[in-house]
């Protein structure tokens, strides 16, 4: 039954892999995009050739989102990412009228009241952007390496719940691929399945 059960898990992670977003593979080119954050700059995935780049996807109605910036868990791995010269970009592809959806000066001020500290926030009403990496939900999780493969998608951590209290006990995803990146090790879960409100396309 054991076995049985382990060639499921294994048949199930299989089909999620190849599921919407079947053109997105890690260990593969990740996609180009172009995107313009609140204060009119324009971002473009060759920008950061010779960067690490972490692409959160973010609604700040959604509870899942609040879980993690209303006790800091957030916040404290775009710091530590920073530390490590890695790049942060937050994106919201909420459209215009649905949850979510933020003008510039609205996604500014929840910067500043969350003291956030990603590198920048880019809106995507058009879900242009979010379309083309396949994200399902807020918040969803790439990281994109120096050489601007794509080597993380997924889930920030273990525990797909709205209770903060569970964050202790989560293994978070990113924070220990960015770690295992910066020893120069292989990501251990490359792949995770993220979790979430849907993104607001």
């Amino acid at each position: 039954m054991l076995i049985r059960l382990s060639m499921f898990a294994l048949v199930g992670l299989a089909l999620y892999a190849c599921g919407s977003d079947a053109a997105l593979r890690v260990g593969q080119p990740a996609p180009d995009f172009e995107g313009t954050d609140t204060h009119g700059q324009v971002h473009r995935l060759s920008d950061y050739r010779g960067k690490i780049l972490v692409l959160e996807w973010t609604n700040h109605e959604c509870p899942y989102v609040r879980k993690h910036y209303a006790v800091g868990n957030m916040q404290a791995q775009q710091q530590e990412a920073a530390a490590q010269g890695v790049v942060w970009l937050s994106i919201v592809s909420s459209a215009p009228g649905k949850q979510g959806h933020v003008t510039p000066a609205q996604a500014d001020e929840l910067t500043r009241s969350r003291n956030a500290s990603a590198d920048a926030v880019i809106l995507d009403p058009s879900g242009e952007i979010g379309r083309a990496y396949g994200a399902r939900t807020t918040p969803h999780m790439f990281i994109i390496d120096a050489t601007g493969e794509l080597v993380y998608m997924g889930g920030i951590d273990s525990i797909a719940s709205t209770d903060p209290t569970d964050i202790p006990k989560a293994t978070q995803h990113v924070r220990a691929a960015l770690r295992e990146m910066a020893g120069g090790k292989p990501i251990s879960d490359p792949v995770t399945r993220p979790y979430g409100c849907s993104v607001k396309y």
